[in-house]
């Protein structure tokens, strides 16, 4: 059996943790710093960590133009908290000059559920497809929320909370096509339910 190719953009954040993650449910991890290492992958994972970092550090490891055009040409991608961020086409309460890889046509808002002290976790249910989501626990640290999604956007799960505007449940994990994104960090419990479904999904 051919183990997919997963890369992890190796520039800052929840590296080990991710690679770890993909060993586990039979994946063959990539760490990814350089563009020649984007060569060959059958889906990247855009890690949690500092989004405003990742981005500086992806241009200047030149790699940001090459991922922002496979993920364009249909490379399967995952972004977990910052990596949220950095998939998503539109950010609230960013920095100046920060910018995104984009593909998912969602606006997230940084820090959304506060700052670290604030940061919490809790069990939610996920629509997963063939794999069962319900009971998900999920930490939340400095997380986004989704704000707004385009007409080609799945809700995969949300999550109650007092600030939340729309008295919905904040929308904590989407999908559109062969991109995914969450706001929590799965790659730090023992849970392998959204690796799995990536793999599955990149495979």
């Amino acid at each position: 059996m051919v183990r997919p190719r997963i890369g992890v953009l190796a520039l800052q954040g929840d590296v080990v943790e991710h690679l770890r993650a993909l060993e586990s449910v039979g994946a063959q991890p990539v760490r990814v710093r350089r563009p020649e290492e984007l060569d060959r992958l059958n889906g990247i994972i855009i890690p949690g960590g500092e989004s405003t970092t990742i981005d500086k550090l992806s241009r200047i490891f030149e790699v940001r133009e090459p991922l922002v055009d496979k993920i364009r040409n249909g490379l399967p991608a995952y972004g977990s908290c910052a990596g949220m961020i950095l998939l998503a086409d539109r950010i609230v309460d960013g920095i100046d000059d920060q910018q995104t890889f984009g593909g998912l046509d969602i606006t997230v808002r940084r820090n959304a559920f506060g700052r670290q002290v604030d940061s919490f976790e809790t069990d939610l249910d996920l629509d997963l497809d063939d794999i069962d989501g319900s009971g998900f626990h999920a930490v939340f640290i400095r997380a986004p929320w989704v704000e707004k999604t385009g007409a080609e956007v799945t809700v995969l799960g949300r999550v109650p909370h007092r600030a939340d505007p729309t008295g919905d449940g904040a929308i904590v994990a989407v999908r559109q096509g062969q991109l995914l994104a969450t706001s929590f960090h799965p790659e730090v419990t023992g849970d392998r339910r959204l690796h799995a479904y990536f793999v599955a999904m990149a495979a």
